[in-house]
């Protein structure tokens, strides 16, 4: 797999660069689900969301040389979910004026739907976010754990089920699937931390 740079900083100074292929698939690989399932938790069909999603990566290639990390102007994401939102109005607007076919859905309540960022932000565009950097180092980490230490973990923690329940279908004992569970949060928290890098951005 693939080197990950140590900060997220480094990966937006590495996508200044076109010919970077690397860092533009790892760029892709976290935001592309990030703004496609955004797209379609605001009723977006999966034709448009995905037309969203491509639109908003090209803008990004676009602008990215542009942006400078600033304090004052917010994240990194916060610049990110601003093109997002811009162009899903875009796109509803565009739709509305040429009058295509909408299945039904009135793209003008959609639109008028759309909440605003609070505050520059997104706790929508934020949990995908985290979402997305769950599982990658959930990919990542799997392997690392004897089978039982993970269902250990995935039972109790992820899927909500009971200590004992889960210490009894294993054959641990109730201590070994707290130890076992608490192992592998740690190390997820570390992976999500490096994925995510240090500061933010």
């Amino acid at each position: 797999m693939e080197e990950i740079p140590k900060t997220r900083a480094s990966l937006l100074v590495r996508i200044r660069n076109p010919q970077d292929d690397e860092a533009w698939a790892e760029f892709v690989g976290l935001y592309e689900p990030v703004v496609y399932r955004i797209a379609r938790q605001r009723g977006f069909q999966d034709a448009d969301a995905r037309e969203l999603t491509q639109d908003v990566l090209v803008a990004v290639a676009s602008a990215i040389e542009r942006w400078e990390p600033d304090p004052a102007r917010g994240k990194f994401r916060t610049w990110l979910f601003r093109i997002a939102r811009n162009l899903s109005i875009n796109l509803l607007a565009s739709r509305r004026r040429h009058a295509q076919g909408t299945g039904g859905t009135d793209f003008q309540t959609l639109l008028e739907e759309q909440e605003a960022p609070r505050g520059e932000d997104s706790d929508l565009f934020d949990q995908e976010y985290r979402r997305e950097l769950f599982g990658r180092a959930v990919a990542q980490v799997r392997g690392q754990f004897r089978e039982a230490t993970w269902q250990a973990f995935w039972l109790t923690s992820v899927q909500g089920r009971d200590i004992g329940e889960v210490a009894e279908e294993l054959g641990m004992s109730a201590g070994a699937v707290y130890i076992a569970r608490s192992r592998v949060m740690a190390r997820l928290r570390e992976k999500v931390e490096e994925l995510d890098g240090k500061r933010e951005t």
